[in-house]
Formats: C-alpha cells, sequence, structure tokens
C-alpha cells in the first residue's frame, strides 16, 4: 500500500507536545487529538513520501512560514477545546 502522510502532522505533533510539557495538569483522554485534528483542518494539507522530501525542498523561510501557520492553528485549536470541552464518560 501507499506510504505516504501530511507533513503538517509531525510538525503539529511537535509543536503540541511542546505546548503540554509546560502545563502542569494532564489533560483530559481525546484532548490531543482533538487540537491536533482542528488544527490540521485549519492547514493546508502537504502530502509526502518521506519527511526528508519536503525538507530538503523548502527554505528557511518557507519552513518558518510552515512553523509560524502551525503555532497558529494549534493555538486556535486549544483555545476551541477549552472553550468547548467535551464531556466523557
Amino acid at each position: 500500500m501507499f506510504e505516504i502522510g501530511n507533513y503538517y502532522e509531525q510538525l503539529v505533533k511537535d509543536y503540541l507536545w511542546k505546548q503540554m510539557e509546560r502545563r502542569s495538569d494532564r489533560p483530559a483522554q481525546g484532548y490531543l487529538e482533538d487540537v491536533a485534528c482542528l488544527a490540521l483542518n485549519r492547514l493546508p494539507p502537504r502530502y509526502v513520501r518521506h519527511t526528508v522530501d519536503l525538507g530538503s525542498h523548502l527554505s528557511d523561510e518557507e519552513y518558518a512560514q510552515m512553523e509560524q501557520q502551525v503555532a497558529t492553528a494549534v493555538d486556535q485549536a486549544i483555545a476551541q477545546v477549552q472553550a468547548r470541552p467535551r464531556h466523557r464518560q
């Protein structure tokens, strides 16, 4: 089968984990997945076979722009999830 992925997925996971390291509390079950999905829905898809494929073709400026887009999308997703938390059973 195909081995492809959205390059933004790893960037979102990395940024989200950095944000979680700053917290003293443990997020509710499913919180990280909810935030990641909302953030990824705000970002354009960028499919690659291997992360090095895209990484080797990006300028420093393009990569910095992608990181900024990820930061904005994740921060907005965190705010959205905190404003409307799910009641989990």
